[in-house]
């Protein structure tokens, strides 16, 4: 064989490889969020935030709708908010060229669950839309409100189980604490760190509820 003809045959395999690796990267592709949100917020910081909060009973439900809270927001890359959280909270996450997720696990914290199919999970906000309605962000702009419902840099956005997700709804920790009692600590961490950052209220049940969880963590 001539040494044209076999460098010509190394460039086609070469072609050939350079071709199907480019298919698969565009097909399939292992997510490597750019920045990962913090988890928790410190418990003493906690303390002095639910201190800081204006006690005050719940608003009223009148004008109230999901749409008012648009999501999910685009982020890029064909990606909306929801994919994101799954990139970013589950473990070798792989998604198709639309930004699904089509293969991963991820542990729901509030039941402790581990889920290997996207579809069974939902995003959800640790301060809930409604929730948030009534402490306040019926005040807001429809802007801020899509803020608030698409929060990728915070504690608000958290995958779980569909099923512990609509156990919780709409309630505060007065109502609904997850069955994971290892989580019960964050939890109250951040649902009281998500209202201080936005200024929310909190009623007197929910005040205590987190006053007396947040009593019994450390560090």
């Amino acid at each position: 064989m001539s040494r044209t003809r076999s460098t010509t045959l190394t460039g086609l395999v070469v072609l050939i490889l350079l071709a199907v690796a480019g298919y698969y990267l565009t097909q399939y592709r292992e997510s490597q969020p750019d920045q990962a949100p913090p988890t928790t917020a410190p418990t003493g910081d906690a303390a002095a935030q639910l201190a800081g909060l204006t006690v005050a009973p719940e608003g009223k439900m009148t004008g109230y709708s999901r749409d008012r809270f648009p999501h999910w927001s685009g982020q890029g890359n064909s990606c909306d908010t929801r994919e994101v959280v799954l990139q970013r909270q589950g473990a070798d996450v792989r998604t198709d060229s639309a930004c699904k997720a089509v293969s991963g696990s991820w542990t729901s914290v509030y039941d402790g669950e581990v889920v290997t199919d996207a579809g069974a999970l939902d995003i959800d906000h640790v301060v809930p839309l409604a929730e948030a309605w009534r402490s306040g962000a019926d005040k807001w702009t429809d802007q801020r409100r899509e803020e608030f419902a698409n929060d990728l840099g915070g504690l608000q956005l958290i995958a779980v189980t569909a099923r512990s997700n609509r156990a919780k709804g709409d309630q505060d920790p007065a109502k609904w604490q997850p069955p994971n009692r290892d989580y019960l600590c964050t939890y109250a961490r951040n649902w009281v760190a998500v209202k201080a950052n936005y200024q929310l209220t909190v009623d007197q049940a929910e005040h205590d509820a987190l006053a007396s969880l947040l009593a019994g963590c450390q560090g």
